[in-house]
């Protein structure tokens, strides 16, 4: 099991950037062993994909993201950042970390991200 806590959420206009941190706690295996991504819920919506980092590092976005989106991982830190920039109004939503390892997932509670003028 492990603990994910986002920050890094809040209000930006349009054209802004925002870094998220997801930060991993209280795990039983080392932080390096989980894939990671970032999600995100816009109101009325599914969560959807944004982007994964692998285990060693290997990087996929969806498509609309890429170029915009950078996701990154420090092992040493047990933390995940997702770096945003040109953000748009689409790109309202809670964003949320997950941690895979084997069959297991896990979910933070989510940080919420305002795109607006």
């Amino acid at each position: 099991q492990v603990q994910l806590v986002e920050s890094g959420g809040g209000l930006v206009q349009p054209g802004g950037s925002l870094r998220l941190s997801c930060a991993a706690s209280r795990s039983s295996i080392s932080f390096s062993l989980y894939a990671m991504g970032w999600y995100r819920q816009a109101p009325g919506k599914q969560r959807e994909l944004v982007a994964t980092i692998t285990r060693t590092g290997s990087t996929d976005y969806v498509e609309s993201m890429k170029g915009r989106f950078t996701i990154s991982r420090d092992n040493a830190r047990n933390t995940v950042f997702l770096q945003m920039n040109s953000l748009t109004v689409e790109d309202t939503a809670v964003y949320y970390c997950n941690a895979k390892f084997d069959v297991l997932q896990y979910w933070g509670q989510g940080t919420q991200v305002t795109v607006s003028s």
